[in-house]
């Protein structure tokens, strides 16, 4: 079940979920409270009249005591109809301006204190949108929901009642106190005895309830998140039966919600027990006391009824200590809760000096030609991390040459480790293409003499990463990932369930940051960037499909800023294959729902296309964006997105060779690492771990597992060579000696756990 970083289940005490670590129990309701001052500043002059106007409204109260002892004492004692009449206008007055000043009241703190929670939630809700995706990962939306509503509603009515009341009630407890003392010393003492045992209570009633109301705020946003999951899983929960669970779930979570709402109610019974019963006893003795001065002709009678007025004036402000304290220790609870996420870490961003980012290279790329760049000299390719399998060599020629122009390879074409194969590797030599080999010309590329290495395009550079909230001992998800593409150019990335390639995109958004290392676009480090910079540079679509609560045109063109319009729009939809759109309601005005749910997964996914390239970003990040299309149209987006490709530096996750027909060059992640980049026709020669992924090895595999009752020498085995550090599984499949054993572009690596996400 959701919760809290630290489960609300913690006592109070024990908990430290505040962004300095310090437990709750170090930190004062007032110390907490006292954080709300820069919101109350810009209204605290409407808030401090409001205060003056409630203590003037409350001492008016106390003038009626003493003009009923003047109407006792006086007229009452003379028998003049006249002054009673006229002392009963005085108490009419006085009643109807002690109205009027705290109906002021109100309305001089509605208005400020509406703009003041306004504040706070706009505050809130823009620091979360500049909080890394790593504090979103670990925090439930419910909690967050939570702290953007019933919290800051708990701070608001603070603010407008117990804040203003506090004060208003100790001032007026206080004057009272020195009217009755004057009037008589006696019985003031009398009233004034429960007033020590009253603090004791207080004290320990605020103590306790402070906890209960922590408790109580973390349960409901942990309601808050089994409600949201349970909307947005309702698809799920129907499909599977899943209902009464889901119910169970809900029904245990309000049951340990109303218990704790009832720990509450049993702690106000409590305080509300001795603050009006200690009181009320102080009363009685001192109107016993009073009765006998007066039979003893010690005390007026007036007095007397003006002093028990007084006590009763007092009784309000007494009795309301137990809820105001009790408020009070919700809104500091709720306070806390707010800047717990204030004071998270927002990402951070750094401006790059004027004149460092380059000038635009892939707006301006040449068609992907065979002579439109020079054949890049190869070095040696890094080498697996599993088995002792050879790394991958390429084949011999320019590896540029699209594949429709490859030439098939010859028996003779050289496979060993010999060969330079890194493309991207300063210093080597190309080899001429064997001119026996049969088929379409291969492209002359003559021998050269060493060239700079191209600094240009994406270049990841011995990345490291690791998950924040991973232990410290664990293995990274990438270790010293090494990788260039080149402006212009379309790299597909392929690996296993689990090998890091979401990871790897999300890290060039910088949606999270390289634990070591670093990554460039265009020579420039991207941690140098402005965020903004970086992502108006870099378009993303990502593998689950995303869309708001808006319009299709709307949702689409969130990937172009505000500079885009219908002709862009038109384009991206074309682009995508989306031309559903124009059979919906309204047209790309359509209104898609929440999470888009109005419409099919490929629909989605098509739209989260047009949407990375609708702003014709000179770096697209892709993953795996045609998995939830048909086979139809999966070839109809395919040919309309090469000609986007080929204006823009691209990396995309590949799972099926039709995506990865795409790309110029695909590299292989393994383990964490690249272990081989070529062209997708060297990598199925020359790697057998990209030769089984590609193929229906790994599918054929896992079903062998499932059917157990059959013979094991009837289940094929993977289809591609077998590498030496390959071993059979407990199927029969040929598969890496590493452990995976996985479907063909969904894969699974069983070895490692926690290395991908």
């Amino acid at each position: 079940m959701p919760t809290t970083p630290t489960p609300p289940s913690t006592p109070a005490e024990e908990r430290s979920d505040g962004p300095t670590g310090d437990p709750p129990r170090n930190r004062s309701a007032v110390r907490s409270l006292l954080r709300l001052w820069p919101y109350v500043r810009p209204v605290r002059a409407r808030l401090l009249t409001a205060a003056v106007v409630a203590v003037v409204a409350s001492c008016t109260g106390l003038v009626i005591p003493l003009v009923l002892k003047w109407i006792v004492d006086g007229p009452v004692a003379d028998r003049d109809t006249g002054g009673v009449w006229l002392g009963a206008l005085y108490l009419l007055l006085l009643g109807c301006a002690e109205a009027v000043l705290f109906g002021l009241r109100r309305w001089l703190v509605a208005r400020p204190l509406a703009g003041v929670e306004a504040s706070m939630r706009a505050g809130l809700y823009r620091h979360l949108q500049r909080l890394p995706v790593a504090f979103h990962d670990r925090w439930p939306s419910g909690q967050l929901l939570s702290r953007g509503t019933t919290d800051l509603m708990l701070v608001r009515m603070f603010l407008a009642f117990p804040l203003t009341f506090l004060l208003v009630n100790s001032v007026t407890i206080v004057v009272g106190v020195v009217i009755m003392l004057d009037q008589e010393w006696t019985l003031g003492l009398v009233l004034l005895a429960p007033a020590l045992p009253v603090m004791v209570v207080c004290w320990l009633f605020e103590k306790r309830y402070s906890q209960v109301a922590r408790q109580a705020q973390d349960q409901v946003g942990d309601l808050t998140t089994l409600v949201e999951e349970s909307v947005l899983g309702i698809r799920i929960i129907k499909g599977f039966g899943r209902h009464r669970s889901q119910a169970l779930a809900f029904r245990d979570l309000s049951r340990t919600l109303r218990g704790t709402e009832l720990a509450k109610a049993r702690l106000l019974a409590a305080i509300f027990a001795a603050i009006i019963t200690l009181p009320e006893l102080a009363v009685g003795a001192a109107l016993v006391l009073g009765t006998v001065q007066v039979a003893d002709g010690e005390l007026s009678a007036g007095t007397l009824v003006a002093f028990l007025s007084t006590a009763l004036a007092l009784r309000w402000p007494v009795e309301s200590i137990g809820f105001l304290l009790a408020m009070s220790q919700e809104a500091a609870t709720a306070t806390e809760r707010y800047f717990e996420v204030m004071d998270a870490e927002p990402e951070s961003g750094t401006a790059v000096p004027a004149g460092a980012l380059p000038a635009a290279r892939a707006a301006t790329a040449p068609p992907r030609t065979p002579a439109a760049r020079p054949a890049p000299e190869r070095g040696p390719e890094p080498t697996p991390t599993t088995g002792t399998t050879p790394a991958p060599t390429t084949v011999p020629g320019n590896p540029d040459v699209p594949e429709t122009r490859e030439a098939p390879a010859a028996p003779a074409t050289p496979t060993t480790g010999t060969t330079p194969s890194n493309p991207d590797a300063p210093g080597a030599t190309a080899i001429p293409s064997n001119p026996a080999v049969p088929g379409p010309p291969a492209v002359a590329v003559v021998r050269a003499t060493p060239v700079a290495p191209v600094v240009g395009g994406l270049r990841f550079d011995a990345v490291r990463f690791r998950y924040p909230d991973a232990p410290e001992d664990s293995a990274p998800v990438l270790d010293l990932v090494d990788l260039h593409v080149r402006p212009g150019e379309t790299m597909a990335l392929v690996g296993g369930t689990g090998s890091g390639k979401t990871t790897l995109t999300a890290l060039v958004p910088r949606l999270h940051e390289v634990t070591e290392g670093r990554i460039t676009l265009d020579g420039v480090d991207i941690t140098r960037m402005p965020r903004a910079t970086l992502r108006e540079l870099v378009a993303v679509a990502f593998e689950e499909p995303t869309l708001f609560s808006a319009s299709v045109g709307e949702n689409v063109l969130m990937g172009a800023g505000g500079h885009a319009g219908a002709a862009e729009l038109a384009r991206a939809l074309a682009v995508a294959q989306a031309d559903f759109v124009h059979f919906l309601p309204h047209g790309t005005d359509t209104q898609v729902g929440e999470q888009g749910l109005s419409l099919s997964g490929g629909q989605r996914q098509r739209l989260a296309l047009a949407r990375a390239v609708v702003g014709s970003p000179r770096f697209l990040v892709l993953d795996d964006p045609l998995s939830a299309l048909d086979v139809h149209t999966e070839a109809l987006v395919e040919a309309a997105l090469r000609r986007v490709l080929a204006g823009t530096t691209a990396l995309v996750v590949a799972h099926r060779p039709s995506t990865v027909l795409l790309a110029d060059r695909v590299a292989l992640l393994s383990g964490g690492r690249i272990t081989a980049v070529g062209t997708h026709h060297e990598l199925l020669r020359t790697n057998a771990e990209y030769a089984w992924l590609m193929s229906g090895a790994a599918d054929t595999a896992e079903r062998a597992t499932e059917a157990d009752t059959e013979p094991s020498d009837r289940r094929p085995r993977a289809a591609g060579p077998t590498a030496p550090d390959e071993t059979p599984d407990a199927t029969g499949a040929a598969g890496p000696a590493d452990g995976t054993s996985t479907r063909p572009g969904r894969t699974k690596d069983t070895t490692t756990e926690g290395t991908g996400r």
